[in-house]
């Protein structure tokens, strides 16, 4: 896999946890719905923090959700999920920083390289899936009580947060998909074949002694 393409995944990686964080701050997460002839004089949006009332004249006035626990428990999960998205984000682009291929640390060798790249682009994609989680429960809620005929509250819409979170989703898993490819396996060295020589030893010298001279072997004839 190409330096580019590896960057190019990282950039949206980047790109996309910087829209997570753009989608947590946005107000308009749901919208009081307008439709029919009655004009209406007071529009209310929320988001996982408050809850705001703009009037006529664009004065808004925002209540700051106070209590954790009389919050039901949709907002609470989507609240955690987000922060731990941005969590495994700041995670993951620190360990992609140090698996890049075009960075330098040290003697750090190309296998370690492309593990650190690997985990990186799996943690992008767990944050990818918990934003993904959070805004497509929300918004099911939202549709939810929208077509409940028995529902007494304000109907909301889908508010502009929610797009900005599936954006955020889909650059954050697909720029992981493409850090997770960067991480090859190396290829075993070929054996190569050659001649094997077996190296024998020097042939040893033998050494004769000879017999004394008064000394002489002799042959029995019958």
């Amino acid at each position: 896999m190409s330096s580019g393409v590896e960057l190019v995944g990282f950039l949206m990686c980047v790109g996309g946890w910087l829209l997570t964080a753009v989608s947590l701050a946005n107000d308009y997460w749901r919208l009081s719905s307008v439709s029919g002839s009655v004009i209406i004089s007071v529009r209310q949006y929320q988001n996982l923090w408050q809850s705001c009332a703009e009037g006529s004249t664009g004065v808004s006035n925002c209540r700051t959700f106070q209590s954790l626990l009389a919050l039901d428990g949709y907002i609470q999960a989507c609240r955690a999920l987000m922060i731990v998205a941005l969590i495994l984000g700041l995670l993951s682009i620190v360990l992609a920083l140090l698996g890049l291929k075009c960075t330098k640390l040290g003697s750090t060798s190309e296998s370690t390289k492309g593990k650190m790249a690997l985990t990186a682009g799996v943690l992008f994609i767990l944050s990818g899936v918990c934003v993904l989680v959070a805004v497509s429960w929300y918004a099911a809620r939202v549709v939810q009580e929208f077509n409940d005929p028995f529902y007494g509250g304000t109907k909301f819409e889908l508010g502009t947060g929610l797009y900005l979170g599936w954006a955020a989703a889909a650059l954050v898993m697909l720029g992981g998909g493409f850090l997770c490819t960067s991480c090859k396996s190396n290829p075993a060295p070929a054996q190569t074949r050659g001649y094997s020589y077996n190296y024998t030893s020097q042939p040893q010298k033998i050494y004769r002694t000879e017999a004394p001279s008064d000394y002489s072997s002799s042959k029995a004839y019958v």
